[in-house]
């Protein structure tokens, strides 16, 4: 089973990502829509993957990716954000984020995140 935290409040905006998430029968979801909700659920259980919409309740998705790195440095994370790909890999330089994701994320996105994630945990031996 691979879990998932899926930080956001824009559940119309994201809901072709989770329906490309749930295709795969191994895969558990569960979504919170604050970042240091998130990381209170981090410290209690491990999660394969954390993808944090572009903003939350109370922080961005860098933000988070950046305390997340001090708290679980191992944890994979992926980050909805709207900047381009070269604003968005020098303001996430250094922090480990698999995935950038568009605004609106669709099926093929979350296939291309999974198929990432699964060699990640393959090579780790994860799983």
């Amino acid at each position: 089973m691979i879990t998932l935290l899926l930080i956001s409040t824009r559940n119309d905006a994201l809901v072709d990502l989770s329906s490309g998430l749930k295709k795969d029968e191994g895969i558990e979801i569960i979504q919170v829509e604050s970042g240091l909700k998130a990381l209170d659920q981090i410290s209690k259980k491990f999660f394969d993957l954390v993808i944090s919409d572009e903003t939350t309740v109370d922080i961005t998705g860098l933000e988070f990716a950046k305390k997340l790195l001090q708290v679980s440095p191992a944890t994979n994370c992926a980050i909805v954000s709207p900047l381009s790909s070269k604003e968005f890999h020098e303001a996430s330089e250094g922090l480990g984020i698999l995935m950038q994701l568009p605004v609106r994320p669709d099926e093929k996105q979350a296939e291309a995140l999974l198929k990432h994630l699964k060699k990640i945990l393959l090579l780790t031996n994860k799983r």
